[in-house]
């Protein structure tokens, strides 16, 4: 990307679409080489979110590393929420994802403390027995000051 950026409208383009596995690497490599709040990813917002729950794990936790680095207005954090909220309910999905979900509804909640009860029915064990220790703990030092 530092050689051609004349090529990011094209990552961006690959990072949102289902051609894996090519999507999953573009919107790693998309976050590993933007900057906080990139105004050229930040018209391609709504994109992103509407497409965020229709990819699988690798991809959806890619995409959420992209929106934690930009800056969300309202309507958008309440998709995003909702999205995360489905996404950390699925136990069985991979828990860098459900952690990727967590913090960003942990981020989200800062905003918005009237969601904090509602992150804390979600910290349940039923929620978080199938995550390792360093994860529980990465997770509790989040969710401490809310």
């Amino acid at each position: 990307m530092k050689a051609h950026p004349d090529d990011f409208e094209e990552i961006i383009n690959l990072a949102v679409s289902d051609k894996q596995p090519y999507s999953w690497r573009a919107s790693w490599s998309l976050w590993s080489c933007m900057v906080e709040n990139d105004r050229r990813i930040q018209k391609c917002l709504d994109e992103i979110i509407e497409v965020l729950p229709l990819r699988g794990d690798n991809q959806q936790r890619e995409l959420l590393i992209i929106l934690q680095r930009m800056e969300l207005n309202d309507h958008h954090e309440g998709k995003v929420f909702d999205i995360c909220v489905n996404i950390w309910k699925k136990i069985r999905k991979q828990p860098s994802l459900r952690y990727n979900a967590m913090k960003m509804m942990v981020e989200i909640t800062k905003k918005h403390p009237e969601l904090s009860q509602e992150l804390k029915f979600l910290m349940e064990s039923h929620y978080t027995d199938s995550l390792s220790v360093a994860a529980n703990k990465s997770i509790a030092r989040m969710v401490k000051g809310i």
